[in-house]
């Protein structure tokens, strides 16, 4: 089993930043790539961006291109999710999650609520 904990989420205005972060425990090992998923209301959950813990990709939906960046700390097991320009419709639960692949994930944080206001 993998455990993950996520911070950083908030009420931001639209242009703003903010910066999650995401420490992973126990088999890490068995997980090669890290991602953030997100979860608006009423609506599934999405992919937002995946990297491996070698260095690997990274790999980014079309919505956030340009705008977020995810990067790790593997001496601190923790994944970041570094996010810039935001706009009303990043309006989310954002999970993080981990997997084999840099898409299918079976081990998922709580999440974090993140709000951008306009």
């Amino acid at each position: 089993q993998v455990q993950l904990v996520e911070s950083g989420g908030g009420l931001v205005q639209a242009g703003g930043s903010l910066r999650l972060s995401c420490v992973a425990s126990g088999r890490t090992f068995s997980s090669s790539h890290m991602g953030w998923f997100r979860q608006a209301p009423g609506k599934e959950r999405e992919f937002v961006a995946a990297i491996r813990w070698s260095g690997g990709g990274p790999w980014y939906a079309d919505s956030v291109k340009g705008r977020f960046t995810i990067s790790t700390d593997n001496d601190k097991l923790t994944v970041y999710l570094e996010m810039n320009s935001l706009k009303p419709e990043d309006t989310a639960v954002y999970y993080c999650s981990a997997g084999r692949t840099p898409v299918l994930h079976n081990f998922w944080g709580q999440g974090t609520q993140v709000t951008v206001s306009s």
